[in-house]
């Protein structure tokens, strides 16, 4: 029993000193378009709208693309770098930045030619317009994100996480500079905030490469360029597009209920709140996002390693401080329910419809907080697939539908959808935990060995997890 809690204890120490400093890596990553936003909506109401719904689809066709791919390098850069392959990590981290490369053309494209979309889908023209000029002036932000985006998991899965949170924090603070000079000193506006949002993330990343060119944390995995990158470029995609999918599918859902929102009687209320409401669970996400980043690290390490009960001790101790972050985020909300409102708005009607809203957003926030931590855990042993078949039914299967039939049948409004949401991470939660509760570790092992062996095609081919019988779960 002594000896259970020493190694509980250990592990709980790893996971803490990962997902303390990622926290703060995602806190800073997000400030950057919204200190943009706010220094824009001094200006104008106008350019505010325009840079508020470009920021809303350049995130949905783009970063979240960029997000999802980049996450096949958990599962691969972790479970190499556990197997102490360590050139294997630097190699696939160049493969990611070659394939992800090759994404952004076509990105580009989209986003030089955003007003006739936004048009075609209904929006006003003169904010579709601001929103083009934002959108054209971000496009060189998209190879900074790229490699940015590969070097955070080349970093991350290393258990390096310190020198992300000092030149995030360093960018963020530059940042605030940049964008007082471009969009108010020089007078640029939009073009301004993008051309300061751009210039941030280069110097994120700039920062960062450095630090693998001359640090001597980075001399074993980073041996510089190689054309073994080129090579099983089709087994990373085995892997990058279903975790592509698992992104997508559940940051669009998103966008789609604050779509059905603007449809329902009372627009403008409706949207409002279901705003703040998805603005509160990104706040609350911060945390479990620290707790997910830490659980792919360590999982896929310790399988990489061969230790498939060191990997499970992993899943479990992950599973335990998320289910005490959304205890504590539930807590947080049921008491501040009246007062909560008042942080984003001073509409009387509004604060009222918030503080309605707060049980089922209190309890969405803490399923989220497992949902979260499960996803890190997919990560880890490379279930991406699985991951995004469970996406695609929970939300888009029930979820969605759920969603559309209370709010609009049976006219619950905002509710509705809010429900509807809930009820998509609770069976993500619940099949989830099904699938880590049959899971055969000791063959999960087997899988990572044969992946870093270089037997892609054969581990990813049978990537499903399976039962302690061998069978598929």
């Amino acid at each position: 029993m002594g000896i259970w809690k020493k190694e509980v204890s250990e592990e709980t120490k790893k996971q803490l000193w990962i997902a303390g400093p990622m926290v703060f890596v995602s806190v800073f990553q997000f400030s950057l378009q919204m200190i943009s936003l706010m220094f824009v909506g001094h200006l104008d109401e106008l350019l505010l709208a325009g840079v508020s719904l470009a920021t809303s689809f350049v995130s949905v066709t783009g970063f979240s693309l960029l997000i999802g791919m980049s996450s096949a390098l958990d599962t691969f850069c972790g479970q190499s770098y556990g197997a102490k392959q360590y050139h294997m990590v630097g190699i696939h981290m160049q493969r990611g930045l070659v394939v992800m490369m090759l994404t952004t053309i076509p990105i580009s494209i989209i986003w030089a030619y955003l007003r006739p979309i936004l048009v075609v889908l209904h929006q006003d023209k003169a904010i579709a317009a601001q929103a083009q000029l934002y959108a054209r002036y971000l496009i060189p932000s998209l190879s900074a994100n790229v490699v940015l985006r590969c070097i955070i998991k080349f970093l991350q899965t290393q258990n390096v996480v310190v020198p992300m949170v000092l030149a995030s924090g360093f960018t963020t603070l530059a940042h605030v500079l940049l964008c007082w000079l471009f969009v108010l000193k020089f007078g640029l506006g939009v073009k301004g905030a993008a051309i300061a949002y751009c210039i941030s993330n280069w110097l994120n990343t700039v920062l960062l490469a450095l630090y693998i060119k001359f640090s001597s944390s980075c001399k074993s995995t980073w041996t510089g360029f190689s054309r073994e990158s080129l090579h099983n470029i089709p087994q990373f995609l085995r892997l990058a597009f279903p975790s592509t999918l698992m992104v997508c599918l559940e940051q669009w859902t998103f966008q789609i209920m604050v779509f059905l929102s603007g449809a329902l009687p009372n627009p403008k209320l409706q949207t409002s709140v279901l705003s703040i409401c998805f603005n509160t669970t990104g706040l609350f996400w911060m945390i479990p996002f620290g707790v997910s980043a830490a659980a792919s690290t360590r999982i896929s390490n310790e399988l990489g390693a061969g230790c498939p009960k060191a990997a499970y001790l992993a899943v479990k101790v992950t599973l335990f401080i998320s289910f005490m972050v959304g205890a504590l985020g539930f807590t947080l909300l049921t008491l501040t329910r009246n007062i909560w409102g008042r942080i984003f708005t001073n509409v009387p009607e509004v604060i009222r419809y918030v503080a309605s809203m707060t049980p089922i957003l209190a309890t969405s926030v803490f399923v989220d907080s497992l949902q979260t931590a499960f996803s890190g855990i997919v990560r880890g042993c490379g279930w991406q697939k699985l991951g995004a078949y469970v996406n695609l039914g929970s939300y888009y299967l029930v979820g969605l539908p759920f969603a559309i039939v209370l709010a609009f049948v049976l006219r619950t409004k905002g509710m509705g959808l809010l429900l509807g949401i809930l009820l998509a991470l609770a069976i993500q939660v619940v099949c989830f935990l099904v699938v880590t509760l049959r899971t055969n570790w000791e063959k999960e092992a087997n899988k990572a060995a044969e992946r870093v062996r270089g037997k892609e095609a054969q581990a990813d081919a049978n990537a499903l997890p399976s039962d302690h019988n061998g069978n598929l779960v």
